[in-house]
């Protein structure tokens, strides 16, 4: 008998010997394999941010991610390991068997989760900011009135995508798009000339209306108040599968070409085309976001990872970052079609935003 305990503990030894030496072969590769050392350009095109980049958001996270154990993986692998995810957005097992990363599945798993999570609690509020003092708002305009496709008043263009996710287990019907396959989230985004994400609403499931998120958003109420404070004249533009307000400017369908309505549509759709171009070069910078792929998290973790893209998203812009050569001939999608079902403003509300868009048209496109 005692000698069967000597042979299983000698089982158990030798596991765990086989264990720690993988654990330190991948650590000494992780060691050797160090993504610093590649070249300037090749590491912008793994990890879609520059190493001054890395260099910050080291510094931001390094509080939230430092482990304990001497042993640990150190914050750097950690944030290298959820960029690389964020970039390829392929399966979390062949990320960690990519260069410069060498780790098992689990562990990229909590490393995403970690990182996403870091990014969500110290960046978010940080990077992704609505223009909401009296400054900030005349500052928007003022990109608006100088961008290429100028429009008066307005501080941000909205509009609704799709990201494709897993099929969450409870209320999965909910989950299930009318124009898309499979199970989404349908994300909420403002932007500016500069394809700057001034808000990010990833929370809602992909049968919900953009109409609907609308009327249920933070955005609308903080929009909706600075109108009864007094600002009349500062608005965001959306397509028509959002409700004409005094506040959101919609265009007018069906005009004869050369009259004021035309022209007021043709310039609305003109400078509304940035979140179509902003939702374009995010997806196609991360690829996780990309309608290709699908991002294998419950909806909860989806919408962080949505978010911290977004965050990176605006870094790469503050640190003047190149757009990937792809986005430069991208077809936008046309979603009016989808937008049959689209929720109206009624009554007294309904009447301002009428008056409201007669005399911007009848001041600026007669």
């Amino acid at each position: 008998m005692a000698s069967e305990y000597l042979a299983w503990d000698l089982v158990v030894l030798e596991h765990r010997r086989d264990v720690l030496m993988g654990r330190q072969i991948a650590r000494n590769k992780r060691n050797d394999e160090n993504p610093l050392d590649l070249e300037d350009g090749q590491f912008l095109q793994m990890y879609r941010i520059s190493k001054e980049m890395f260099h910050r958001l080291l510094s931001e996270l390094r509080p939230s991610l430092q482990r304990r154990r001497p042993y640990g993986l150190s914050v750097e692998s950690q944030i290298l390991t959820a960029l690389r995810f964020y970039a390829c957005g392929c399966y979390q097992q062949p990320v960690g068997l990519q260069w410069g990363c060498s780790m098992s599945q689990k562990s990229v798993s909590r490393v995403i989760r970690a990182v996403t999570s870091a990014i969500n609690e110290k960046l978010l509020r940080k990077y992704i900011k609505f223009p909401m003092t009296q400054g900030e708002r005349h500052a928007a305009k003022q990109k608006f009135r100088n961008a290429p496709q100028p429009f008066p008043g307005v501080i941000g263009a909205i509009d609704c995508t799709h990201i494709k996710i897993l099929a969450p287990k409870t209320n999965e019907e909910s989950y299930v798009s009318g124009h898309h396959e499979g199970h989404s989230l349908n994300v909420q985004a403002v932007c500016d000339p500069d394809l700057i994400i001034l808000n990010i609403n990833a929370r809602w499931p992909g049968a919900r209306h953009d109409a609907h998120i609308w009327a249920n958003s933070p955005v609308r109420s903080t929009m909706k108040r600075h109108f009864e404070n007094g600002d009349r004249r500062a608005w965001l533009l959306g397509d028509d599968g959002y409700p004409l307000e005094p506040w959101l400017m919609t265009p007018i369908k069906h005009q004869q070409p050369g009259t004021p309505e035309y022209k007021y549509t043709e310039a609305h759709c003109s400078a509304r085309n940035i979140i179509e171009r902003c939702f374009g070069v995010l997806k196609s910078v991360f690829r996780c976001l990309s309608h290709q792929r699908q991002l294998m998290y419950e909806p909860y973790m989806a919408g962080l990872i949505i978010n911290a893209c977004a965050v990176l998203h605006n870094m790469r812009i503050t640190y003047k970052l190149p757009e990937p050569e792809s986005t430069t001939s991208m077809q936008l999608v046309d979603n009016s079609r989808f937008h049959d079902d689209m929720l109206e403003v009624t009554g007294s509300g309904r009447a301002v935003a009428e008056r409201i868009r007669r005399r911007l048209i009848n001041t600026s496109f007669t």
